[in-house]
């Protein structure tokens, strides 16, 4: 038996990270704070519980996001910090197997390769036309009415 993953992207995803005020100026200035101040796109409660859930059928969780395509080492290395405590401060933190946070434009699939198949749930189209591990979940619909109604992991 094979596990399969469902690998989330984080922010336009899960984070509503484009709403959070002042955002491009903030990574323009390499300034990570809209990374962590972003507000959960879905209800916390609903989140955690529908996550949790997929758990429960089998499935791996793991986040793969990339850092900000204004970049520097010191930068991604806030980036990545920031993310892993946005999930933290969300609660959501003990759900994900796996916590990617990689450079920008990288292939996600080529990132995700070595886990073997899985779900890609991104609000970026070219990133899920490139996926080829799998199914796809475009979040820029309601991801989870789409994740609820998931089989089991075969």
């Amino acid at each position: 038996m094979t596990t399969q993953w469902i690998w989330f992207d984080m922010d336009g995803t899960i984070a509503d990270f484009y709403n959070t005020e002042n955002w491009l100026a903030d990574i323009r200035n390499f300034n990570a704070r809209p990374y962590l101040n972003a507000k959960p796109l879905y209800d916390l409660a609903e989140l955690f519980f529908t996550l949790a859930d997929l758990r429960s059928k089998g499935y791996k969780l793991g986040i793969i996001s990339w850092s900000s395509k204004t970049s520097n080492s010191a930068f991604d290395r806030a980036v990545e910090k920031a993310k892993n405590e946005w999930l933290y401060n969300n609660l959501l933190d003990c759900l994900f197997d796996k916590v990617i946070v990689t450079a920008y434009g990288i292939n996600k699939a080529d990132t995700c390769r070595p886990y073997g198949s899985g779900i890609l749930v991104d609000d970026e189209t070219a990133n899920l036309d490139k996926w080829d591990l799998g199914g796809t979940i475009n979040a820029n619909n309601n991801i989870l009415e789409i994740l609820k109604n998931l089989e089991k992991c075969a």
